[in-house]
């Protein structure tokens, strides 16, 4: 009898570690699913995995993983542009993240933006410091969330928000050698910063750089099927108007559009 139990308790053991085990993956694929309907424009679905994760997350009791899915609710609601929930869950999700930790870091670059969404200039450019200034300090976080987080990847948000922020020119040129310095294989990546320096660059009255970039941009975006890129140089396409019989532009439009008709 003593020697059943102990076999029944060993396999009790067994069987909660691999529930444990199977939730974190179901976890970790959710928040993966997330990011590719994210990727695809398809925002109801995105967010719809990312609060699955959130809510299996806390069954994990993985507090790291709790506090980057938060994040990614953060940048979700950013790339929805909604004035309140970027800066609010960005919070929230330092607040749940180890203090001086990297994902503490990833979650104020999302508030930066949020910040720049609601026309606060000085609040987001200090929360952009404040990442810049922590990169040396949080590389050597063990935690395997966020691994992604280096200058380059600061800089775009920075030129994002000053993109919001009006400041066109700017952000274009942050764009631009941010985009130089990216590593060889973020490839899909590449092109929504690129489409996002090609509105910035139409937003600063340089529509032939806008129009030559962006053309850059939808060749990956034909090559990934990336909805976030193609999002973005829909805002370009309603940029460039006021500059359509341009010879570059009017290329670009032209490419837009048959790319629009044949696959999206």
């Amino acid at each position: 009898m003593d020697r059943w139990f102990s076999w029944r308790w060993i396999d009790a053991r067994c069987c909660v570690a691999d529930r444990h085990a199977l939730m974190e993956l179901q976890t970790q694929y959710a928040e993966f699913t997330s990011w590719l309907y994210q990727d695809l424009g398809d925002f109801n679905n995105a967010q719809f995995w990312l609060d699955r994760a959130f809510q299996w997350s806390h069954t994990v009791g993985d507090g790291d993983l709790t506090s980057y899915v938060m994040a990614r609710k953060a940048q979700l609601a950013g790339e929805m542009r909604d004035l309140v929930d970027v800066v609010d869950l960005a919070e929230a999700a330092q607040r749940m993240a180890r203090p001086r930790s990297r994902l503490a870091a990833v979650a104020r670059t999302y508030e930066s933006y949020g910040h720049a969404l609601r026309g606060e200039p000085v609040d987001s450019e200090r929360a952009i410091d404040d990442v810049r200034n922590a990169l040396d300090r949080v590389s050597g976080d063990t935690t395997p969330w966020g691994v992604w987080l280096n200058e380059q990847y600061v800089e775009v948000h920075r030129a994002q928000g000053l993109e919001v922020l009006g400041k066109h020119a700017e952000a274009a040129e942050v764009f631009t050698n941010a985009i130089k310095a990216l590593p060889d294989g973020y490839h899909r990546d590449r092109g929504v910063y690129m489409a996002r320096a090609a509105v910035a660059h139409a937003g600063a009255d340089a529509p032939d750089q806008a129009a030559t970039v962006g053309l850059q941009a939808l060749s990956i975006a034909n090559d990934t099927g990336s909805g976030r890129i193609v999002r973005e140089l829909a805002r370009l396409d309603k940029a460039l108007v006021p500059w359509q019989r341009q010879p570059e532009v009017a290329e670009f439009r032209a490419h837009f559009d048959g790319t629009l008709a044949h696959q999206f």
